[in-house]
């Protein structure tokens, strides 16, 4: 039995949605030119409070044997939720920082504070994209069923946007390139520099900024808020999607 080249072409193609997206975009700059040139995704810019992210050895350790983490309010990001458990930091000044919630799913344990959460407990919190713990500090987690002692993952999350493939495409940057956020709001607009751009598929576009940053820009009395590419030095004002960054 043979199969002829017109029955192969009657197959169907099977697309992920990043192929999809990247097909109607292109579609649509070819008909409509630059009136295409839309956003794919509203821009969402959180603030992520102190949180605590465990690894599901230390979930048991802290909550007891067989414990697993239970959702108490999802997130923006499909799959990520606060969960209903939490625990309390202590730092070396012995101070401590009582119901800091844990996020999951699981993953490999790290403690995220702001800046002034460090100044109260003692520690001197380096700034590192998550799941960078070179030169980092521990502290003491405590839940109700035992006690943890890190050596090091204590961090201020460096300031970032998680991207999309299309979002990636439609401002012009890279994986691990930054970028500026421009917030407006009465009396306070503020520029924060040096956003990390964090992409990956299926995921929405979002920034993420610490308590200190969020209540520094007045971002809840925001009227506007803008990503913003880096100049580049080339005269183009960043907003060249060719040149390099």
């Amino acid at each position: 039995m043979t199969t002829s080249a017109s029955a192969l072409d009657s197959r169907p193609l099977t697309l992920d949605r990043s192929q999809i997206e990247r097909v109607v975009r292109s579609v649509l700059q070819q008909q409509l030119g630059p009136a295409a040139n839309v956003k794919p995704n509203p821009l969402v810019v959180n603030i992520s409070a102190r949180h605590v992210h465990l690894s599901q050895e230390h979930v048991e350790v802290l909550f007891g044997k067989g414990a697993e983490l239970e959702v108490h309010k999802w997130l923006y990001q499909d799959g990520y939720f606060a969960s209903k458990q939490t625990v309390a930091v202590v730092g070396p000044r012995r101070r401590m920082l009582p119901e800091v919630r844990i996020l999951g799913p699981v993953r490999p344990t790290q403690v995220e504070l702001a800046f002034t959460d460090g100044i109260s407990l003692g520690i001197d919190l380096p700034v590192r994209i998550s799941g960078d713990h070179h030169d980092t500090v521990g502290c003491t987690l405590i839940g109700p069923a035992g006690v943890l002692e890190l050596q090091s993952g204590v961090i201020r999350a460096m300031r970032h946007v998680h991207m999309g493939p299309a979002d990636l495409e439609y401002y012009g940057v890279n994986d691990g390139d930054v970028m500026d956020l421009r917030i407006e709001s009465e009396g306070c607009t503020t520029v924060l520099e040096d956003l990390k751009v964090r992409a990956g598929d299926d995921i929405k576009l979002e920034v993420h900024l610490d308590t200190d940053e969020g209540n520094a820009t007045r971002l809840d009395k925001a009227t506007k808020v803008e990503l913003i590419k880096k100049d580049c030095g080339c005269g183009c004002d960043g907003k060249s999607k060719t040149c390099g960054t």
